[in-house]
């Protein structure tokens, strides 16, 4: 035991006599069980995110209104006891009403009275804030930071005029929650004594029914579970209904681009991790050698060795993982947070199997790294272990010395290009940390510019920052504007004709094509299209009447290619007349070419064309919005104030800033830059390290190169060249490496998100930006290289020397 007890002194000495190495371990396994835990977190949480959610917030599998003129409190209670029912909550009031925020039209928003969020249906999740507890309070639905005051959108304090109201009641945000299924439609919760002095004059609310089944899974048995809870109420109560289903289906599609691009990180930062960890760890293992066998003469057994060695680089390991997970845990809370909100189930929070997995996972993986070196060590002689750690084997470098000398190299720099080839092991483990660290950088910056013109291209943010719409977009036809409502819009834009460089109506409406058995969408356009932005797969945009353009799902689900033609049968029309009132000709099959595959992520098929090529979508039943392009420098805040202002107060129409969207781009933009700077200074610590021990090992020749007239600048030149040539090297290996990565992981989030990939997205490396790029991997040893690099410099040829 006092042997033993000798052993951990030994080891706890070691590390005492080595700070920065020390160091090093403890900050490279931080940061790889820091991205080890936000990886694991990322991929937990991108595993059906909206299916564990809707288990864990009892999410309804159906969504019922009903009117209480119809049937009576009691008789909609007793639904709860329909065969097949396992849970019910409601009925909760439920009103829509037109809102007003900062004296801006807000739309018809849905109001459901609620006097808590819990419940055995549809447990509401608190984003932030509190649930309303009193008159003049209402809780949204969503997260806040999707809007927050950067974009205009309101956060906890802001008020809302019911303006249709008498007295134009206030409402002030006390919080926000998301309900997994969206039962209040985008609305809010108000109490429910709120709720009765927020409806209209002569109007009573609707009730909010909402039901958990016994069998739910498909489209038919929900419709018999619809069909059940009618026949128990009286007739016509039941005025509509809804299914988890859809909601599953429209959170699918976030889920669906976020997954690769979360593997891609998860894996690249884990293997990086492991390869770096065990890089440093090896070679500060390989450094002890010379002390080894001081030990060893000692009569430390090789068993004991192993354990100096194992307990020395495992003590700052273990202080590294266990700060590690800390501070994963700490970045996973705002990354899931944005992460909820991409998905829209709520909240999301790091396993514990992650957090326990990650700390014990980087551990393991370094004791492996250093126990083969350890072992090693322990069977080396005392004069192997001293004489393989004073100095590299005879022979090893001469050559390349020679070669400097003949090239008429500068001293210092031969001396440091020819270090490198005396401990060709170690520089090789320099090499590898540099490669990983500007494949990382240049990777990042990569697929920044990569899902930059993505987002872009998704969400047209760029090129149509400002829309005019629908107070309540998606009404139905009994509430389609008429023409004299469009002509008052057109001519309040058209009063801000010198702020907008270009404008186009869009209508959408589905359409049947031959060769598909469910329905496209299509998104017709009067007048000039080709400015908003669409990204092109392959062929142009349309350019002539007859021609369309589609995404990938089309032409999967079709069969066809670019040059092909298909029939398209138009919707019928409802009115029979355009916006001027003139008659349209009656829907018939529509023969037209593909001219182009563009870039829209979904899995239904849609279609583009203009308003003449399909005269049947381009019906004001079908109007969806106004499409603006602004001049540079005219915000889309100050466009929709002054268009708002002169449309009418009776105007069904509301100028405001396009949706971005694009809630997963900035959950990956971050996570680049997150992942870059992590596995940077992984890299970096490991260039330290490395030329650390090779300066220790070589500290009697600095003494010697010091004592000989060297100066500290020439000291310091010397030692950054040790690593110069690995980091050229690197580089060189690093572009190609980089550029191939961000390709594959574009493809895969692409193949996933049911789309192609334009070749604008992966041709983001120009040569002259990759060559300067590649630079990343010279700076990254520089940087690594500076702090022991002046150390030697500072350090004087007596204390060198005597070093020995």
């Amino acid at each position: 035991m006092g042997n033993w007890l000798g052993v951990v002194r030994t080891a706890s000495g070691g590390m005492l006599r080595h700070k920065v190495q020390a160091f090093v371990i403890v900050a490279v396994l931080f940061i790889a069980t820091a991205s080890a835990t936000l990886g694991l977190a990322l991929l937990n949480a991108s595993n059906s995110p909206f299916t564990r959610a809707f288990a864990a917030q009892r999410g309804a599998d159906l969504t019922v209104t009903a009117n209480p003129a119809k049937a009576t409190t009691a008789q909609l209670a007793a639904t709860a006891h329909v065969a097949g029912v396992t849970a019910m909550a409601g009925p909760f009031d439920e009103t829509t009403i037109p809102l007003e925020f900062q004296g801006q039209p807000w739309g018809e928003t849905t109001l459901v009275g609620r006097s808590d969020a819990g419940g055995p249906v549809d447990d509401a999740v608190l984003n932030a804030g509190h649930w309303a507890q009193g008159p003049g309070q209402v809780v949204l639905a969503g997260d806040p930071a999707a809007g927050g005051p950067g974009n205009g959108g309101p956060v906890i304090g802001s008020t809302f005029t019911a303006t249709s109201l008498p007295g134009k009641p206030v409402l002030t945000v006390v919080g926000f929650a998301n309900s997994i299924t969206d039962s209040t439609q985008g609305g809010g919760w108000v109490t429910p004594g709120e709720l009765s002095s927020l409806l209209p004059q002569g109007t009573q609310p609707t009730a909010q029914l909402l039901y958990r089944f016994t069998d739910a899974a498909t489209n038919a048995q929900l419709r018999a579970d619809a069909a059940a809870v009618t026949r128990a109420l009286p007739a016509s109560a039941v005025l509509d209904w809804g299914s988890w289903l859809t909601a599953q289906q429209s959170e699918g599609s976030n889920a669906a681009i976020m997954e690769p691009f979360v593997l891609a990180f998860a894996l690249i930062g884990l293997a990086m991790a492991v390869l770096i960890v065990g890089n440093v760890i090896s070679g500060a293992v390989i450094a002890q050698y010379q002390r080894i066998g001081v030990l060893k003469s000692l009569g430390l057994t090789p068993a004991q060795v192993v354990a100096v060695y194992l307990s020395r680089i495992g003590w700052p390991a273990l202080a590294g993982c266990v700060a590690g997970v800390i501070g994963g845990y700490l970045l996973t809370v705002p990354v899931l947070r944005q992460s909820a909100g991409a998905y829209g189930v709520g909240s999301q929070q790091a396993p514990l199997w992650a957090l326990v997995l990650a700390p014990l996972g980087m551990l393991a993986i370094t004791l492996l790294a250093a126990l083969g070196p350890a072992l090693r060590a322990g069977r080396l002689s005392a004069v192997e272990a001293i004489a393989s750690g004073r100095a590299p084997a005879t022979g090893r470098g001469y050559a390349i010395h020679r070669l400097a000398a003949r090239l008429n190299l500068p001293r210092p720099v031969g001396l440091g290009l020819a270090a490198p080839f005396a401990r060709p092991a170690r520089a090789l483990v320099t090499l590898a940390a540099i490669t990983f660290g500007a494949t990382a950088v240049i990777f990042a910056i990569g697929l920044h510019s990569s899902l930059t013109q993505a987002r872009d291209a998704q969400t047209l943010s760029a090129t149509v920052p400002a829309t005019v719409q629908q107070d309540n977009p998606g009404a139905g036809p009994n509430q389609v504007p008429t023409a004299a409502q469009f002509a008052t819009a057109a001519a309040a834009m058209s009063s801000q004709a010198a702020l907008t460089t270009h404008e186009n109506a869009e209508y959408g409406a589905p359409v049947s094509v031959v060769g598909i058995s469910q329905q496209a969408t299509a998104r017709v356009y009067d007048g000039p299209s080709a400015w908003m932005g669409y990204a092109l797969i392959s062929g142009h945009w349309y350019d002539a009447p007859g021609e369309i353009d589609v995404n990938t799902t089309f032409l999967t689900d079709t069969g066809l290619a670019v040059g092909d033609s298909v029939t398209v049968y138009p919707p019928t029309v409802v009115d029979g007349t355009d916006q001027a009132g003139n008659a349209n000709p009656a829907a018939t099959p529509v023969v037209v070419r593909i001219a182009g595959e563009i870039f829209d992520p979904s899995g239904e098929p849609r279609l583009f064309a203009a308003a003449q090529t399909l005269p049947g979508v381009a019906v004001p039943a079908n109007f969806w919005q106004w499409n603006v392009g602004l001049k540079p420098g005219v915000s889309a805040q100050a466009y929709s104030q002054a268009v708002n202002a002169d449309r009418g107060a009776d105007s069904p129409f509301m100028a405001g800033p396009s949706n971005g969207g694009g809630q997963f781009y900035v959950i990956a933009i971050a996570l680049i830059g997150l992942l870059s700077l992590m596995v940077a200074v992984a890299a970096g610590l490991g260039v330290l390290n490395t030329v650390l021990m090779t300066t220790r090992d070589r500290i009697h020749d600095l003494g010697i190169f010091k004592s000989l007239g060297m100066r500290p600048g020439q000291v310091v030149a010397m030692v950054i060249c040790w690593i110069v040539g690995p980091a050229v090297i690197a580089g060189a290996i690093a572009a190609p490496a980089a550029v191939a990565l961000n390709t594959a992981t574009l493809h895969a989030m692409a193949a996933t998100a049911h789309t192609g990939v334009p070749a604008s997205f992966t041709n983001v490396f120009p040569v002259p930006r990759l060559a300067l790029l590649s630079l990343a991997a010279l700076a990254i040893a520089v940087l690594g290289a500076l702090l022991p690099a002046t150390w030697a410099a500072r350090a004087r040829p007596a204390t060198a020397l005597r070093a020995e």
